[in-house]
C-alpha cells in the first residue's frame, strides 16, 4: 500500500456513523428510574416518523462549559467529614466527584468564611471589639484546615479538572459600618485591606493545592440581614472596589483568578451590566454570576446580548421543604437551571449546599430552616439520601466535561426541551426534558440520521455517543502522515491487538464503524488524508 505521495493534511471530518450506539440514562418523575442506564439505541437513516423532531447542529457552537456542581459550605464539609465513617465518606466522594465511577462534579462554590450554613459565624481575620488589622497580620484560614480544605483536596484528587469559586458573605466585622458580620456595608477606608484579604485567601488556598478559579466580591449584594452573615454593596461600591482596589491588588500579586460581578438574582440583571460597563471594573471582571430565587433565566441572555465578550455563570439555587413533589422539582431544575441557564449562556450551574442533614442543617440560627442539600446525610448513621438536585446534576456532569461547547439543538418549550454539548474529544451529550404529564415520542436528528425515543411525562433523559473523526488515529484533532498513518497501518495489520490511544472514544481505525478493518476503511482514511 503506497501512500507516501499523499500531502500532509490537518483536515477533520466528523461524522455520526449509521448504527452508532447511543447510551441513554433516564430519570423519571415517578421515580421508577433514577439516573438509570437504559437499553442503548442506534442511529438510523432519515428523519424518523414522529411529529416532534429535535435537530442538532454540532457545527454551530456557543459558550464553553466550565462545569456543574454545588457549594461546599461549612455545614456540608463538617457533615461529610465528621458525621460519616471514612469508608462512607470515601464512597460518597467517589460517587460525587469521580468522572470514572461517579457523576464527576466539576465546579464547586466555597464561602469565604461563614455563610448562613455554618456551625458559627467567622471570617479569616476576626478581631476583638475596637481592634483592626488592615495589614492582615492575623489573617488565617486555620478554621478551614480542619475539614473544608481536606474535603476539597479529596474532591480535587478525584477530579483534577475541578474548579473552585469562592464568595464572601461578609468581611471581618471591623471593616463594616455595622461593626458585626450581620448586615451593614464596607467602610471605604478598608477597601485596600479587604482587597488584601482576598489576595491572602487565594494564596492560602493555593498553598494547600487548591487554586481558586474565580471569586465574587459579595454574595447577594442586594440583601442585608441583621441576623445572618451578609452585607449590602451598591453598584457604585462594587465598581469602585473591583476597579480601584481588588483588581489592581490581584494583578500586583500575579493572581489570575477570575472576578465575577453581582452573584445575586436574575431580576436585577442590570446590576452586573452597570458594574461591567464601568471602565475600571469592567477591565478586571470576567463576567457575572446569577442566582435563581427571583426573576427569569432569560435575563442572562439580555446581559449577554449587551456584553457578549463577558462570561455568564449560574452560582446558586436550593431545593427545600416548600417543594416536596419530586417530579415538579425535577422539571423546574432542568427547565430553569440545567437546560435554562446553559441555553442562556451560562458556563456553569451550581446548586447550593452539597450536603445537609435530616434537619436541613446545621445552620446559623435564623438561617434557612427548609433548605435541602444535594444529598441528605443522617447524623446518627452517616446514611445518604440522594435528592432531586443530585439527579439534575448527574444528567449533566456525568456527560458534559469541562471544556465542552454548547451546540445548536432544537427545543420546544412545554413539549421536549433540550440542550446539547460537544466535548473536547468529540463526544456528544443531549439532555432532553419532557415537562408534560403525558409521554411523548420524538426523533433526535443529526447528519441525516435519527433515533426515536419515547420519554415519559415529567422525566429527563441524557443521550450520549462518540463521534468518529476519519483518520484521526492519535486523537489530536488532526489527520497527518507522521502520527496517524503508522497507527492506521498497525491497526490494519493486527486488528485484534489495536487499542485506541488515550482520549479516543472509539477505535479510530474503524473508519466505517462496522467493527472491522477493511478496504472501506482504507478508502475513508485516504479521503481524510487528502481532504
Amino acid at each position: 500500500m503506497r501512500l507516501n505521495w499523499l500531502p500532509l493534511c490537518a483536515c477533520l471530518i466528523s461524522v455520526t456513523a449509521f448504527g452508532q450506539t447511543v447510551d441513554v440514562w433516564l430519570t423519571r418523575g415517578d421515580q421508577v428510574s433514577l439516573f438509570e442506564e437504559r437499553p442503548s439505541l442506534s442511529f438510523e437513516a432519515g428523519d424518523g416518523t414522529h411529529s416532534t423532531k429535535i435537530a442538532l447542529d454540532p457545527q454551530t457552537q456557543f459558550q464553553q462549559i466550565d462545569g456543574f456542581g454545588a457549594a461546599v459550605t461549612d455545614s456540608s464539609a463538617w457533615l461529610i467529614w465528621n458525621q460519616m465513617s471514612a469508608a462512607q465518606r470515601d464512597a460518597l466522594m467517589q460517587q460525587l466527584f469521580s468522572p470514572q465511577s461517579g457523576i464527576g462534579l466539576s465546579f464547586i462554590r466555597v464561602p469565604m468564611g461563614a455563610s448562613d450554613f455554618a456551625l458559627a459565624p467567622y471570617t479569616y481575620n476576626d478581631q476583638p471589639p475596637g481592634q483592626t488589622d488592615p495589614t492582615m497580620e492575623d489573617f488565617s484560614i486555620a478554621h478551614d484546615l480542619h475539614y473544608i480544605v481536606p474535603l476539597l483536596q479529596q474532591a480535587r484528587a478525584l477530579n483534577p479538572d475541578l474548579k473552585i469559586m469562592a464568595s464572601p458573605w461578609s468581611p471581618p466585622a471591623w471593616m463594616k459600618n455595622s461593626g458585626t458580620l450581620f448586615g451593614g456595608s464596607l467602610l471605604s477606608q478598608y477597601y485596600d485591606a479587604y482587597a488584601l484579604y482576598f489576595v491572602k485567601f487565594i494564596q492560602a488556598y493555593e498553598a494547600q493545592g487548591l487554586p481558586i478559579y474565580a471569586i465574587t466580591v459579595q454574595n447577594e449584594p442586594m440583601h442585608s440581614s441583621p441576623g445572618l452573615p451578609s452585607m449590602s454593596m451598591s453598584t457604585f461600591q462594587q465598581s469602585t472596589f473591583i476597579g480601584d482596589h481588588l483588581g489592581p491588588a490581584l494583578a500586583a500579586a500575579n493572581i489570575d483568578t477570575r472576578i465575577f460581578a453581582y452573584d445575586h438574582n436574575w431580576d436585577q440583571w442590570n446590576y452586573p451590566l452597570i458594574v461591567q460597563n464601568d471602565p475600571e471594573a469592567g477591565f478586571y471582571t470576567a463576567g457575572a454570576a446569577f442566582h435563581g430565587y427571583a426573576g427569569s433565566v432569560e435575563n442572562q441572555s439580555l446581559l449577554h446580548n449587551l456584553l457578549p465578550n463577558k462570561e455568564i455563570h449560574f452560582t446558586e439555587i436550593t431545593g427545600g421543604d416548600w417543594a416536596t413533589n419530586f417530579n415538579d422539582n425535577l422539571v423546574w431544575a432542568f427547565h430553569n437551571i440545567i437546560i435554562g441557564a446553559t441555553r442562556n449562556w451560562s458556563r456553569s450551574a451550581i446548586f447550593w449546599n452539597l450536603a445537609l442533614d435530616e434537619n436541613n442543617g446545621p445552620f446559623i440560627p435564623g438561617g434557612c430552616e427548609q433548605c435541602r442539600g444535594v444529598v441528605t446525610i443522617q447524623n446518627a448513621t452517616g446514611g445518604v439520601t440522594l435528592e432531586e438536585e443530585y439527579f439534575a446534576l448527574a444528567h449533566a456532569s456525568a456527560f458534559v466535561k469541562p471544556g465542552a461547547r454548547r451546540i445548536e439543538s432544537d427545543s420546544v418549550e412545554g413539549v421536549i426541551e433540550t440542550v446539547a454539548f460537544e466535548n473536547s474529544d468529540g463526544s456528544i451529550a443531549v439532555i432532553a426534558l419532557n415537562p408534560d404529564n403525558n409521554s411523548r415520542w420524538f426523533n433526535l436528528l443529526v447528519d441525516g440520521q435519527n433515533i426515536a425515543y419515547r420519554l415519559t411525562g415529567k422525566s429527563v433523559a441524557t443521550f450520549s455517543w462518540s463521534t468518529n473523526t476519519l483518520g484521526d488515529m492519535n486523537c489530536d484533532g488532526s489527520v497527518d502522515l507522521t502520527n496517524d498513518l503508522p497507527l492506521f497501518i498497525d491497526a490494519l495489520l493486527d486488528p485484534s491487538g489495536y487499542t485506541a490511544p488515550p482520549g479516543c472514544s472509539i477505535e479510530a481505525a474503524d473508519v466505517n464503524s462496522d467493527a472491522s478493518y477493511d478496504g472501506q476503511d482504507v478508502a475513508g482514511f485516504v479521503t481524510a488524508l487528502i481532504g
